[in-house]
């Protein structure tokens, strides 16, 4: 039988390019498959992430069984992640459900000085506060109360995948897929009392079964290998393309068209963190070569 190994994939760097942008198109579909799914949001998580922890066990091979505090936290923060956004992307627009979840990297900066005692930077700080101006406007539109529940929902799914970040950094010695693996595993669990609840129709099934191959399992795949072959910066600025084809795709099939100060606060948002990202990523890059400077003036 043939059997891949994800370790000996070693493609060159325009190939990984190609899988990370393909990641991050995959990661896009969320917001539309999500909304023609008529089931239970948490069925809804809970079926895609079955799918997508069988398709990763088929790279992965032997999932690690050795379970520690670490371990167990990173899988059910993942499960709360994909759980929230779900609901999230159900209960509000799509395009406020990927932009609010997109907010994590603050609240990585936040949580990052609180548990792990890193200097939060003045760049910090002002992306912050412009983050949180352009939330704001997320609440300005008329929504329904769903609406705003699904914003505040989204929001907290931003923070559970800036936690997801935070405890993958802790563990960085380790797996990252395995993990992945493991929290789609625990929000299978999560999600299945609430799968047999009712039974969805051929196309709900059909856009599960692409949520949980596709749009989950191939992805992390994909991104899994392609990490390993960009830059800092690639790795950052590509996936952008999420946030940014979520709602064309929502706009174009379901025709959900986010408001105007939704649009506003969006845009804000992610330039704001994109640039902080540019930033931090040259600015590393400096202290790097600066660095180099003095060792080679040390040996001199």
């Amino acid at each position: 039988m043939f059997k891949l190994n994800i370790n000996d994939i070693t493609p060159k760097r325009s190939l990984a390019l190609f899988f990370l942008a393909l990641t991050a198109v995959l990661w896009s579909l969320g917001g539309l498959l999500i909304k023609l799914v008529n089931w239970n949001p948490i069925a809804i998580a809970g079926a895609r992430s079955l799918i997508a922890a069988l398709l990763i066990l088929f790279f992965i091979k032997k999932p690690d069984f050795k379970f520690n505090f670490l371990k167990f936290a990173t899988a059910f923060v993942y499960a709360a992640t994909v759980i929230t956004f779900v609901a999230a992307t159900k209960l509000t627009t799509a395009a406020n459900a990927i932009i609010l979840q997109y907010t994590a990297p603050i609240y990585v900066a936040i949580f990052g000085a609180i548990f792990l005692k890193e200097k939060v930077r003045w760049y910090d700080v002002i992306t912050i506060a412009v983050v949180f101006g352009g939330m704001i406007l997320f609440f300005i539109d008329k929504l329904s109360s769903g609406g705003m529940l699904g914003n505040l929902i989204a929001i907290s799914s931003g923070v559970f995948f800036a936690f997801v970040a935070l405890l993958l950094r802790l563990q960085k010695d380790d797996s990252p897929l395995d993990r992945i693996f493991w929290g789609n595993i625990m929000t299978a669990v999560i999600g299945l009392p609430f799968m047999f609840q009712s039974v969805p129709d051929a196309k709900s099934v059909m856009g599960i079964g692409l949520l949980g191959i596709f749009q989950l399992g191939f992805s992390y795949v994909l991104f899994s290998v392609a990490i390993k072959n960009v830059s800092a910066l690639e790795a950052v600025l590509i996936p952008v393309i999420e946030p940014i084809l979520n709602p064309i795709w929502v706009a174009l099939v379901v025709h959900e068209v986010p408001g105007v100060y939704s649009l506003i606060g969006g845009s804000i948002v992610l330039i704001i963190i994109t640039l902080r990202c540019i930033y931090t990523y040259f600015l590393s890059k400096k202290r790097e070569t600066a660095l180099k400077k003095q060792e080679f003036a040390g040996l001199s």
